[in-house]
């Protein structure tokens, strides 16, 4: 072969290298989107897992839940209703003056005659009253406290089918045991005058916790596996994204476009949940409190809704700090103006460099910026359930932090002024 013949057998194998090196330029960014866009679509659900995880595995965190509803007027409604309909059926109207001993009639006559109609209708006044007195007190914020520490099954129960106590799954709807309400309305009742109630026995009712006919069995399954995968699946969208970034062409802007996927990902959870709560509303049947039943949705999403916020309001922030240290021009003129406005006040307050500090922070501001930075990742995992504000105020601190990198930059000593010797 010629010397000709070699350098165009070069010249070749080099054109055919430039000619490929797009399509797998094209490749490597189809996938990188593909894996963003999974990422995205995963976070929901990682969201969901988390809370599974949370809300089922731990007692405390279930019982911090529902503490709440006791001081719910919709949850104290519904829980007097069940416990006076409960009450009024194990006693006999009839047979109830002459049960009453003739030391107690005075106090019984007392009590039900402010009631107008028949005995029957002062009587369900009387117990309605005392049942209303009583979830109205702080007692009952005791015993409901008590009551969900036992019940804490009742989300487990729901979601995998396993768990006992007072709690009760039939056919989609889960119900709490209000048991030891009665038990304290029956002593409420006997204390103002109404002796027979001494002789109720123990009387079981409920209020629903969760209603899904149909579909609950069929979802256990599912949940069951999100609480298995609840550190899994966020370990999976956060591989996914770097994932994503790495192979993209431009990885700043990918860094950008799947902070802002995680963020909508989030957010379409919560319109997920805003739109489910009108759903299950008007599934419910017509026995069923619905603005109890609406109070008892609100609260068990209720960090559901706080995880929404929170990973929108990380993605915002992490897409807006990835773009501020981009190249593009407004990126570039948002620095400037940082710059200018520190370097201005470092000026009104002398100019100086703070002796050998200036010079240090200059070099080391490369670690300096990036500390603050792993600082700010850490405490975030180290916080027990953030919230978006705490997501926002961290993001702050943080800024300040960087400004005081800024403000304390300074590359060089300056020069004595002159006629004053040199240090040293």
């Amino acid at each position: 072969m010629t010397k000709d013949d070699a350098e165009l057998a070069a010249l070749r194998a080099r054109v055919a290298e430039l000619e490929a090196r797009p399509r797998r330029s094209r490749t490597k960014s189809a996938l990188a989107v593909v894996l963003i866009v999974l990422a995205a679509v995963l976070t929901p659900l990682s969201a969901v897992a988390v809370w599974a995880d949370s809300m089922i595995g731990d007692t405390d965190r279930y019982v911090a839940t529902m503490e709440p509803l006791a001081s719910d007027p919709d949850v104290q409604h519904a829980v007097a209703n069940r416990v006076t309909t409960a009450v009024m059926q194990q006693i006999d109207v009839d047979d109830l003056l002459s049960g009453v001993a003739p030391d107690d009639r005075p106090r019984l006559e007392k009590a039900l005659g402010a009631a107008e109609g028949p005995i029957t209708s002062g009587l369900t006044s009387l117990v309605r009253t005392t049942a209303e007195r009583f979830v109205a007190s702080p007692a009952f914020a005791t015993v409901w406290k008590q009551l969900n520490r036992t019940a804490h099954a009742a989300v487990d129960k729901a979601l995998t089918g396993s768990g006992d106590g007072a709690v009760r799954v039939k056919d989609g709807e889960v119900t709490l045991d209000l048991a030891p309400v009665v038990e304290r309305v029956k002593d409420a009742l006997v204390d103002n005058g109404l002796a027979v109630a001494a002789h109720i026995p123990e009387v079981h009712t409920s209020i629903t916790l969760m209603q899904s006919t149909g579909t609950l069995a069929k979802a256990k399954k599912g949940f069951r596996l999100l609480q298995l995968l609840s550190w899994v699946l966020p370990l999976i969208v956060v591989l996914l994204v770097v994932g994503g970034v790495l192979l993209a062409r431009r990885r700043r802007r990918a860094l950008v476009g799947a902070a802002l996927a995680i963020a909508v990902g989030a957010l379409v959870l919560g319109l997920a949940l805003w739109l489910g709560r009108s759903f299950y509303l008007d599934a419910l049947p017509s026995d069923v409190s619905r603005p109890a039943a609406g109070a008892v949705y609100d609260t068990l999403v209720r960090f559901l809704r706080t995880g929404v916020r929170v990973i929108a309001v990380l993605g915002v922030v992490v897409a807006l700090a990835a773009w501020l240290s981009g190249p593009g021009r407004w990126a570039v003129a948002v620095r400037g103006g940082w710059t200018g406005a520190i370097g201005s006040v470092r000026d009104a307050t002398g100019g100086g460099t703070f002796g050998p500090v200036g010079p240090w922070v200059h070099r080391m501001r490369t670690w300096l910026n990036w500390t603050v930075a792993a600082v700010a990742a850490a405490v975030l995992l180290a916080w027990n359930y953030p919230t978006g504000a705490v997501v926002a105020w961290i993001a702050v601190c943080a800024v300040c932090a960087l400004a005081v990198i800024e403000f304390l930059d300074a590359p060089t000593v300056p020069d004595p002024p002159a006629g004053v010797p040199a240090a040293g």
